[in-house]
């Protein structure tokens, strides 16, 4: 049982990184270093359902690593 978390867990991590890259498409180098402000920008469509799976997603990562630690004891 453990094997298949560890194995749901790896498939998780790298869909969120797919997300995270996929959300960075559209900043600049400029974001990084704070002259691209994104604070009075409102997300609207893919951008916001990007953004809601991306919460969603690393909240079951968290779950899972938790499951993980607990069950290995």
């Amino acid at each position: 049982m453990i094997t298949y978390l560890y194995i749901a867990q790896i498939i998780l991590a790298i869909a969120l990184i797919a997300i995270v890259l996929l959300q960075a498409k559209g900043s600049s180098l400029g974001g990084v270093f704070g002259s691209d402000s994104a604070v009075y920008k409102t997300r609207r469509g893919m951008e916001r359902t990007l953004f809601n799976a991306t919460i969603g997603l690393s909240i079951v990562f968290f779950v899972f690593a938790l499951l993980s630690v607990i069950l290995t004891k």
